[in-house]
């Protein structure tokens, strides 16, 4: 299990990972594409429920195509208003109507949703004379799912059956003047580079060490992608130099530590004098095989205690051939 400092250093590495890794992909795309759809058959006044939508967000909206033989008006509502409305018709005409839509013959349907369960509700315009408050359901004549994982329309014969009083069956029903409604929904989804690369932190070296005036050397870092993220985090009580260089290179420092200052000059991936810093470098695959060096600025006096040094590196762990499919271009 990490610690509560690594966890912490995950989150917050979480918006640059977001940003070292896109650049790199072509980003997503998306459309409405259709859903489900049903043809409604509604005599005058008739109601028909239709989809439920639940937003989890502010901004967040529906997009139905709504073509209608007679003109109908269209309006979402709560669910649970609609619900109680079901149940008890005298109370219909009280529903809070979000995104009103009067006279709809054919239309494309775009409701802005207040953050709360809304269902969306068609209503057959003409008059009835017979029942004037509440006229009753229509009856939906097909319905067709885009995929077998569509949610499928909100309406259920137990729900009508509460407010049709004569309780017959849809299919023997018999209409005075119907008005044939076709209801296409849509839904908001990845149309083109779907797929795409996913990346993890991985940890590279994660240790707590002696303080020594000598360099401590951490081999076997290999970039797996151009753009490759890196994070070192490193804590000590004396000032610190901090690099991530060449292998065939950091390997020298062994034999000749004085050659550090001359490795420097021609690398950028590194920190000096520091005791507590966190920072990020980027590497290509070109770059080769990397090491990470630590140790005490010379001249430091080496105190009896421990350095803490991290070193995580942004690896690609799912659809990775997407992303050399990507560079390859």
């Amino acid at each position: 299990m990490r610690s509560q400092k690594t966890q912490f250093l995950f989150v917050a590495l979480s918006t640059v990972l977001f940003c070292g890794t896109s650049f790199a992909q072509q980003q997503r795309i998306f459309d409405w594409r259709p859903a489900n759809d049903e043809t409604v058959r509604l005599d005058p006044a008739n109601y028909h429920t239709g989809r439920t939508y639940h937003p989890n967000a502010a901004g967040q909206n529906n997009h139905v195509d709504i073509k209608a033989q007679k003109p109908v008006t269209v309006f979402m509502t709560p669910e649970a208003d609609w619900n109680l409305a079901l149940q008890h018709p005298e109370t219909i005409g009280n529903l809070r109507q979000v995104c009103l839509r009067e006279h709809v013959v054919d239309t494309t349907y775009v409701c802005e949703l207040p953050v709360e369960p809304l269902t969306l509700v068609i209503r057959d315009e003409r008059f009835s004379p017979e029942t004037p408050v509440f006229a009753g359901l229509g009856v939906v004549l097909n319905t067709m799912q885009a995929t077998p994982n569509n949610t499928a329309n909100a309406i259920s014969t137990g729900i009508a059956a509460v407010v049709n009083s004569t309780r017959q069956s849809f299919s023997s029903r018999a209409f005075k003047d119907p008005n044939d409604v076709h209801i296409q929904y849509y839904r908001w989804d990845c149309v083109q580079n779907c797929i795409q690369p996913e990346f993890r932190w991985m940890e590279q070296v994660k240790e707590k060490y002696q303080l020594t005036s000598f360099l401590k050397v951490y081999g076997g870092f290999q970039p797996d992608h151009d753009g490759e993220l890196v994070s070192i985090k490193i804590k000590s009580s004396v000032p610190m130099v901090v690099a991530v260089l060449p292998s065939q290179v950091a390997d020298q420092l062994h034999a000749r530590p004085d050659a550090l200052e001359s490795a420097l000059e021609k690398n950028a991936c590194q920190q000096r004098g520091v005791e507590s810093l966190e920072f990020q470098c980027t590497f290509n695959l070109a770059d080769g095989p990397q090491s990470l060096v630590v140790g005490p600025e010379a001249g430091e006096k080496v105190p009896h205690k421990k350095a803490e040094i991290l070193m995580l590196a942004n690896r690609c762990v799912e659809n990775c051939q997407q992303l050399q499919t990507a560079q390859q271009q």
